[in-house]
């Protein structure tokens, strides 16, 4: 195994090398078709509606139910399960992505992660009315296997594309994952739709889709295993050193130099807050349509709630390339700043609007807008940073910047959560998310990109 010195251990690095392998390029979009099929059938569909009310059933005279003796409103569970999985990876991820950055474990992590996270979300088929809590245990390691997973995934993006290819390497793996996400979701879908003729109930139906969300991500991550090499760079450990030590030794130094790269941090803040805003609305968005009217939700049946995510999954797949073209054109932060703007307008009338009997049709048209901007603003975004990110700290800039990935935000889905439980409705919830898109924007409009790039050390894209 080649080594490297312990005081520079990135001095050959791969990413010196010629990045044009078009193979490993699909095999790295085939973890976003494998991985997504957790977040829309698991995380955006089907788990927040079911145990929420597994645990309606399971709630005492007080409408509250008890989880290891304490008191949860029944639609704030779910909430509280993501923060929970992300105040996880707050503490563990960065670590790991020290670790991985010292060693040439990056693949094996990934599919550590990968594979244990896909295993506990079969083993959801098994949540049940007597059960209901364990759908929260399940989700929460799932949930945090999913983020470490893609903390590895997205460190390899410097790796397999050049400055001026990784917003449209980036939005192509972000198109495909909707892509594939939404061909699960159709089957799901059929399924769910067919109950009746096929003889199972409306929650097998639910179990039977949880554990198929499982089942694909695991089973299209070895296209990913097979194509994606590692990249044999490791450094020699200290004497007396273990991986574990060292790398939280390298972590420590990282945030010592943080003060070198200012305005990646400064960017990585403004990700943090209206990417919290995004997931939270993932998140949310199939407990407020299915929610009583009492509630403040929409009142939704499971199959219109998932017609219109179907929806959302195929119209993205086109906003994600069209958002890499774009950004390519007038530049990421200009790119992003416009997608942030809709999702503003997008999440103010969602508060002001979807009252009457047409709230059905207002719901589909405000999906569509999302669509058009979500993937494309999540794909600039990790394309732009990484572009941000000092050669050699891949993983760990990575392991931060995965905190508030996909379905991992873990402020906003508290503030949702806990507005709910004090005040008995989701509309006032849907307030709390329109902050963390306008302090975002605020900060990413503060960024110097050009600069940001030059401090660390990388050669900027032709257009910025």
């Amino acid at each position: 195994m080649p080594t490297v010195s312990p005081t520079n251990p990135k001095q050959t690095s791969a990413r010196a090398t010629k990045q044009d392998n078009r193979r490993e390029q699909v095999g790295w979009y085939f973890y976003d078709w494998a991985n997504s099929a957790f977040s829309v059938t698991v995380g955006s569909v089907f788990l927040g509606p079911y145990v929420s009310n597994l645990t309606v059933q399971a709630a005492g005279p007080d409408g509250l139910a008890r989880l290891l003796g304490i008191p949860v409103a029944p639609y704030s569970l779910f909430s509280y399960c993501i923060t929970i999985s992300v105040i996880l990876q707050v503490l563990f991820l960065p670590i790991l992505g020290a670790i991985a950055d010292y060693s040439n474990l990056r693949k094996k992590l990934m599919q550590v992660f990968a594979v244990s996270g896909s295993i506990a979300t079969m083993f959801m088929f098994f949540i049940t009315a007597p059960t209901w809590w364990l759908g929260a245990l399940l989700f929460i390691v799932a949930n945090f296997c999913f983020g470490a997973a893609a903390v590895f995934y997205n460190a390899f993006l410097p790796d397999i594309a050049d400055p001026d290819e990784r917003d449209r390497v980036s939005s192509v793996g972000y198109a495909l994952g909707y892509l594939g996400g939404g061909i699960l979701l159709t089957l799901n879908l059929a399924l769910y739709l067919m109950r009746d003729t096929i003889g199972i109930d409306s929650n097998l139906a639910v179990r039977i889709n949880l554990f198929s969300g499982g089942l694909w991500w695991f089973s299209w991550s070895f296209v990913t295993w097979k194509l994606l090499r590692s990249r044999a760079i490791a450094s020699a450990l200290p004497r007396g050193q273990n991986y574990l030590s060292t790398g939280i030794k390298q972590l420590i130094e990282t945030f010592s130099e943080a003060a070198r790269y200012p305005h990646t941090i400064r960017f990585l803040i403004a990700y943090l807050l209206y990417n919290d805003g995004i997931q939270t609305v993932f998140a949310a968005a199939s407990i407020f349509a299915t929610a009583p009217l009492v509630r403040g939700g929409l009142e939704f049946e499971q199959g219109m709630l998932t017609q219109v995510i179907l929806m959302i999954q195929f119209v993205a797949y086109g906003g994600a390339l069209l958002f890499g073209k774009i950004a390519m054109r007038i530049g990421a932060k200009k790119a992003i700043t416009a997608g942030l703007i809709v999702w503003t307008l997008v999440v103010i009338y969602a508060y002001l609007g979807l009252r009457g009997e047409s709230r059905f049709l207002e719901f589909w048209i405000l999906g569509g807008c999302i669509a058009l901007v979500m993937g494309g603003t999540q794909a600039v975004s990790r394309g732009l940073f990484a572009n941000m990110i000092p050669p050699g700290k891949e993983s760990e800039f990575f392991s931060i910047y995965e905190v508030s990935e996909r379905g991992t935000s873990w402020l906003g889905p508290l503030a949702f959560g806990l507005v709910n439980q004090f005040t008995g409705s989701l509309r006032p919830a849907i307030v709390s998310i329109i902050l963390f898109f306008v302090v975002g924007i605020v900060l990413l409009l503060r960024v110097d990109v050009r600069r940001a790039i030059a401090e660390s050390g990388n050669e900027p894209p032709a257009v910025v």
